[in-house]
């Protein structure tokens, strides 16, 4: 059993400076909620990593707008104009990776590897300042492995047990980011009961999910 909390509990440990990693890809499979509560709640400082950058109104790009994103990790940040102001004026250091890139270095931290070793970025800025390594012949870079303090994640139902339905584009980054971080808080569209939800529908299963985030619709 895990622990069910309404969104506004659930973010309410989430300390200033926290390294946050939040799911979907241009707010599909975003957790709207958590993120709402978070700026309700008043974090700053934060370190997000995420697909994008979001949009200025929605999702994470409210975040980086309320200027509460010290750094962001990213694969893009062009939907949001305000990123790219924040970006350029130093109020909010931003590391570009490939998109990739950024899922593998994320899926390294929660299967507990050291690294990745990838061609994309040779000769280009990206590889400055990390060590190259020569396989067979070839040269790749050695990028290493991202982690959080929290993942916000996103189901579409979850039973009590944390284990999650995603469906189709909202997969992105969710899955990956729940097995990096230290405390993942999955919000729930619909909570069902223990057994109701079909194993084979499981997307995420509940061992990687600490708290549920859930809000009773009175």
């Amino acid at each position: 059993m895990k622990k069910i909390s309404s969104p506004k509990e659930a973010v309410s440990h989430i300390h200033d400076g926290a390294v946050l990693m939040i799911g979907g890809f241009m707010c599909c499979g975003q957790p709207l909620r958590l993120i709402e509560e978070l700026l309700k709640q008043g974090a700053k400082g934060l370190t997000v990593i995420t697909n994008d950058a979001g949009f200025p109104e929605r999702g994470v790009g409210k975040l980086v707008v309320a200027g509460r994103v010290r750094r962001l990790v990213a694969s893009h940040i062009g939907l949001n104009p305000v990123a790219g102001q924040r970006m350029h004026s130093g109020a909010m250091a931003v590391d570009l990776i490939p998109q990739g890139t950024l899922a593998e270095r994320i899926r390294c931290a929660g299967a507990g590897l050291g690294g990745i070793l990838t061609p994309t970025g040779l000769g280009t800025e990206a590889e400055s300042g990390k060590r190259k390594i020569d396989v067979d012949g070839r040269k790749y870079i050695l990028e290493t492995p991202l982690k959080a303090d929290f993942a916000l994640v996103k189901v579409s139902v979850c039973d009590r047990c944390g284990n999650g339905f995603i469906a189709k584009a909202a997969k992105n980054f969710n899955p990956l980011m729940a097995m990096a971080a230290q405390h993942t808080i999955a919000e729930a569209d619909e909570l069902v009961e223990i057994g109701a939800l079909d194993p084979e529908r499981v997307t995420l299963p509940g061992v990687f999910v600490n708290t549920v985030a859930f809000e009773v619709r009175r």
